[in-house]
């Protein structure tokens, strides 16, 4: 019996040591060199069709090839992405006219405006505005604040965020869904036929400040290109400042409580017998961004295929801050490009190479709304019915270890269990973020593969500090959200404590190294939205 147990220790020793040995592949200096380029000044801020790109997407393919990765995209490690760059600006204020008088609303003080179509200029003029509570339509929840309603011609305001956010009896109580991201609110007033569409910002409901807004909404906004040039879509979209919302419904001669009424079943939307009027002027210019993919054939399953994703875009030079316009991006997403190549550095070290082939692929334009991937998964290089999981990483923090790994999404697919696997083997666990009604799991790019039926995994660093407790990694997090997401401030720091994410990095290659090796797929769990389209799509 003693030498039994004697054999199964060293079984297990062996183990753990060619384990280890595989994550002594993964490489904290190397990580931290990629992002001092990528995120240096030199690289711009490195928002698409700009001198950033050029040097980005080369510096990428350069790396890939040093590893002797096979391109991507035939014999391109390119994919183009046809994109329109527009750049919006309001030729004053808008102005909003009841009966009682008039309200002037400044631009990016007050709110920003924007416009997808691909004109010179467009006009909202004395349009009619009608406040559609949180502007959604879903029949799964019993839920439609357009009934009854006609709004061709006119101005929506709503609200951010879905009903969940007041009610937890409510679509998935603190859990956000696609409804309540601003992205559905602009294509469903879209689909009403609304001239315009303004979104109420209230910090809480959104997740991030004002600041945010307006840094993302001053300076020229990337769109895919359209064969109807987007007139499809509102000719106004924007936001307001909740202080302003409050000035027009006092305008209008209605209680600002019809915010929170408008989280009850049954509301109606509410006519303010307020006119809006609004002239935008558009610079456009069309061009083509590109996708930069590379792929580690597989041994024996090479034509079933686990993808690691980042963005490697950002949002270029913008609106001084403190003197610096440069918004270099270094956690966001310097951080998750450098963790692609570390990856597949340590996949192309392997002596024994993965049964199934490894996509790498740095897309771009998330900042500008996941457009790379919506792109790539509606124009996939791989086949989706063949592509097994997308491991997404986007903003890993340099705050060190923690003792615990948030799986953003929680619940939705089988890859929860391939992380929480994977974290125990470093004494960690796995839980759901702590604010899901932020809607994270449907602000990075995993989203689109998981829109197609793609199970895709996306995982934020923990906020149980091993050297400093919890509220200490939760004070990390608050700072960075607060005073470098989205700013220039976010720029690579040599103090930066890499450990955490060295670790992190070790989770996500260690579950796509199983993954590459097995030969069932995972799924989506029981209750997922996205179940469907990938049980169709696997018939």
């Amino acid at each position: 019996m003693n030498k039994l147990i004697f054999f199964c220790l060293l079984l297990s020793s062996v183990f753990l040591v060619s384990h280890t040995a595989d994550d002594a592949l993964i490489d904290g200096k190397a990580f931290a060199k990629h992002i001092q380029v990528l995120a240096s000044d030199a690289f711009e801020g490195r928002k698409p069709f700009s001198v950033g790109e050029t040097k980005t997407i080369n510096y990428l393919k350069t790396e890939f090839e040093k590893l002797g990765l096979k391109p991507g995209n035939g014999k391109s490690y390119f994919q183009e992405v046809p994109m329109v760059d527009i750049l919006s600006k309001p030729a004053g204020p808008l102005v909003m006219k009841g009966k009682s008088g008039e309200i002037s609303l400044n631009y990016l003080t007050d709110f920003v405006a924007a416009t997808r179509r691909v004109q010179d200029q467009v006009k909202v003029e004395n349009s009619e505005m009608v406040f559609a509570g949180y502007g959604i339509v879903a029949p799964e929840y019993g839920w439609n604040d357009y009934a009854g309603l006609d709004v061709k011609g006119k101005t929506v305001l709503v609200l951010v965020n879905d009903p969940g956010i007041v009610d937890d009896n409510l679509f998935k109580g603190n859990t956000m869904t696609y409804y309540g991201r601003w992205t559905y609110k602009f294509e469903e007033a879209a689909r009403q036929g609304a001239a315009g569409v303004l979104i109420i910002h209230d910090t809480g409901p959104a997740s991030y400040g004002w600041s945010v807004v307006r840094s993302g909404w001053s300076k020229s906004k990337l769109y895919l290109q359209a064969a109807d040039d987007n007139r499809s879509r509102a000719a106004m979209e924007g936001w307001i400042t909740l202080e302003s919302a409050k000035k027009l419904f006092q305008l209008a001669g209605i209680k600002p409580d019809v915010m929170h009424e408008a989280s009850k079943k049954g509301f109606k939307p509410v006519p303010l017998g307020v006119t809006t009027s609004l002239t935008i002027d558009n610079e456009t210019k069309k061009s083509t961004s590109h996708n930069v993919m590379a792929v580690l054939p597989g041994t024996t399953r090479a034509n079933e295929y686990v993808v690691y994703t980042a963005h490697w875009d950002h949002l270029g030079k913008g609106e001084p801050i403190n003197g610096d316009s440069i918004y270099n991006g270094a956690a966001d997403d310097a951080s998750g490009t450098a963790a692609v190549l570390e990856i597949a550095t340590a996949f192309t070290k392997l002596k024994k190479k993965p049964a199934r082939s490894i996509v790498f692929m740095v897309v771009t334009a998330e900042e500008q709304g996941l457009l790379g991937s919506e792109y790539y998964c509606t124009h996939p290089i791989f086949p989706l019915d063949k592509t097994v999981a997308d491991i997404n990483m986007d903003v890993l923090q340099p705050f060190g270890r923690t003792k615990d790994v948030i799986v953003v999404g929680k619940g939705q697919s089988d890859l929860d269990d391939y992380i929480e696997a994977a974290a125990k083997k470093q004494d960690r666990f796995t839980r759901g973020e702590p604010n899901p009604s932020g809607g994270w799991y449907f602000r990075s790019d995993h989203f689109n593969f998981a829109k197609v039926g793609v199970p895709s995994l996306y995982i934020e660093n923990g906020v149980i500090s091993r050297q400093h407790g919890e509220d200490w990694g939760k004070a990390q997090k608050e700072q960075f959200n607060l005073y470098r997401y989205h700013m220039p401030t976010d720029e690579y720091d040599g103090k930066w404590d890499l450990t955490g994410i060295v670790e992190d990095m070790k989770l996500l290659y260690e579950v796509g190294h199983r993954i590459s090796n097995e030969s069932t797929f995972p799924g989506w769990k029981k209750g997922s939205e996205f179940k469907a389209a990938r049980d169709k799509m696997m018939k």
